[in-house]
């Protein structure tokens, strides 16, 4: 085997690697969004946990595998999520076999609101593109230098977007209460996103370095 070839396979383990990765944080944040939990006071939606890990991730894609890749990697995840959804819906439909029991918990848990689902997916997609814009801008203004620059700058831009959309898509106008309490409960889901998002970003900035092969399609 020649050094390029040995190159070619490396590449492909660690795109496969790290789209798999990228796929499943979707999906899992996706579910977990339908629960908003509080933490030190702020209310957000679970995926949070979660999610804020596939900016560095689709970076990850991005610089072995470059912009289109990564781009058609965004909306095969959002396509992935909306199918999942989908499935969840017509489960908890289809009536449960009553010698097993009512099984209700499913439907209750994991029949997703499709208000969250849609805020949730096209915030992904619309932030996600926009990350994979910034990160390209970067890279063509500086190479391989100052790598962590890609994932500050790209997420720095696209964490606030995605935050401020999906909490308006998913909560705008839902929330009870006068106007100010429920700007209120929004700001709190926003900063508490926009916070953890933030912290995950810093945390997940050495990932980059990990991935050294030069992209696939400069090869």
């Amino acid at each position: 085997m020649t050094a390029r070839q040995a190159d070619f396979q490396r590449a492909y383990r660690i795109l496969t690697v790290v789209v798999s990765a990228y796929v499943a944080a979707q999906v899992l944040a996706d579910v977990a969004s339908l629960k908003i939990v509080s933490i030190g006071g702020l209310s957000l939606d679970g995926g949070t946990l979660i999610y804020p890990f596939t900016f560095t991730i689709r970076d990850l894609v991005h610089k072995v595998a470059g912009k289109q890749v990564a781009r058609l990697l965004v909306f095969l995840a959002a396509g992935i999520n909306l199918v999942m959804a989908g499935i969840f819906r017509v489960v908890s439909a289809l009536p449960a076999d009553l010698e097993v029991g009512t099984q209700s918990e499913f439907g209750t848990v994991l029949a997703p609101v499709w208000t969250i689902v849609v805020a949730s997916i096209v915030a992904e997609v619309v932030a996600e593109l926009i990350d994979t814009e910034v990160y390209q801008r970067w890279v063509e203004r500086f190479g391989n230098r100052m790598q962590w620059g890609r994932v500050l700058s790209s997420n720095a831009i696209a964490v606030p977007i995605d935050s401020a959309l999906f909490v308006w898509l998913a909560f705008g106008g839902l929330l009870p209460g006068s106007d100010s309490l429920a700007t209120g409960v929004l700001l709190s889901i926003f900063w508490a996103n926009v916070l953890i998002k933030g912290a995950v970003t810093i945390v997940s900035i050495p990932w980059i370095y990990l991935v050294r092969v030069p992209p696939l399609q400069e090869r």
